[in-house]
């Protein structure tokens, strides 16, 4: 069999570029040779592609200021990556791509943008489309489909920065009364726990609004609820499946940016101490909520459950998430049977059915 050439892009511009670091070495390590041959594609926070057979040693951090500058064209016929010679300033040689492994986490990689450009090149890629990405990552229309289809969610506002600024009492007036506190602050469209606040009191709001319209224009503002806080991981196109849920018991009051990358005392709860029926209710959730929000390839599914009530929530969906050894997405299909290079193999045979299958359409009348 011949060997598939697979681009991993990493970094990225945004607020989650190390941790996409993270999740392409670990991909990296565990792309199997024997079946592909791999491109690492390094962009810059300013979003400049690199690419360098270095890159291979996957010490991204310290090393992705450097190697030649990479372009993908938008040409359907190539699908080919060209390395610009920067001593000339010229276009070098062409390197044919099979498909494309975007190891992105937030803006610019997530959200659909790099979706498109893929798709302009005509090239197969792992994960959601546009829309799902797009969809996924603001969690403002997301949260609006998930309400529209009937599936349960936590109560929300969402603000847009401008109106902050401009309307400040009234915006407090309407949180307070349709929310109260405690409430989670945190951008429409951000991962990661980047930019996110726990409200308690009236004198903490400006300071969590402040801080969210640092990151986006839109701010999402959710009732705060005691909850136990479960994740799903779901892998498939037109008919997914559900892993085991697993737990996450979080060192902090939630499961910041800190609990999730600096401070190892998290615990994960693999799978989570579920009855049968909740079990099934989580899988079947997250299958709902993959379908609504349009996704393809692989996606993490986020809940709550009310520890009053036992009622169950869906928190988000994440159509890029986490993929170190040690992430919750590809740990939950250890769990259910599925390891890590496999789940790699099946992703990428995912995204060329896709493909395949969007290319026999037609595009002329």
């Amino acid at each position: 069999m011949n060997k598939l050439t697979v681009a991993l892009l990493f970094g990225g511009k945004s607020g989650e570029h190390e941790v996409s670091l993270r999740s392409a070495a670990s991909i990296l390590k565990a792309l199997n040779r024997e079946k592909y041959d791999v491109i690492p594609i390094g962009i810059t926070k300013e979003g400049q592609w690199r690419s360098d057979p270095k890159f291979l040693e996957a010490a991204f951090p310290d090393i992705l200021s450097d190697g030649r500058v990479v372009l993908l064209p938008p040409d359907p016929l190539d699908n080919s990556l060209m390395q610009v010679l920067s001593d000339t300033k010229a276009i070098g040689n062409r390197v044919r791509i099979d498909v494309v492994f975007p190891a992105l986490h937030g803006t610019y990689g997530e959200d659909g943008t790099i979706q498109g450009l893929l798709d302009m090149a005509n090239l197969p890629y792992v994960g959601a489309g546009v829309l799902g990405s797009s969809v996924g990552m603001d969690k403002d229309v997301m949260k609006r489909l998930l309400q529209h289809a009937g599936l349960p969610i936590v109560d929300f506002l969402m603000v847009l920065d401008q109106h902050w600024q401009d309307r400040k009492p009234a915006v407090r007036t309407a949180i307070e009364k349709q929310l109260g506190y405690p409430c989670f602050v945190k951008p429409a469209n951000l991962g990661s726990s980047v930019g996110i606040s726990k409200v308690k009191t009236a004198a903490a709001l400006e300071s969590a609004m402040d801080l969210a319209a640092q990151y986006d224009r839109k701010i999402v503002v959710e009732k705060g609820l005691d909850v136990r806080e479960i994740e799903c991981s779901v892998l498939g196109n037109d008919d997914p499946v559900a892993s085991l849920p697993g737990e996450i018991v979080p060192s902090h009051e939630f499961y910041d940016y800190e609990s999730k990358y600096l401070d190892e005392s998290s615990r994960l709860l693999i799978p989570a101490p579920l009855d049968a029926s909740q079990t099934k209710a989580i899988q079947e959730l997250a299958i709902k909520t993959f379908l609504v929000t349009e996704c393809s390839g692989m996606a993490r599914v986020d809940f709550f459950i009310e520890k009053k009530t036992n009622l169950v929530f869906v928190n988000e969906i994440n159509t890029l998430p986490g993929f170190t050894s040690i992430s919750m997405y590809p740990k939950l299909w250890q769990a259910t049977g599925l390891g890590y290079a496999e789940l790699i193999d099946q992703l990428i045979q995912l995204a060329i059915e896709r493909h395949r299958r969007r290319q026999a359409k037609k595009t002329t009348y």
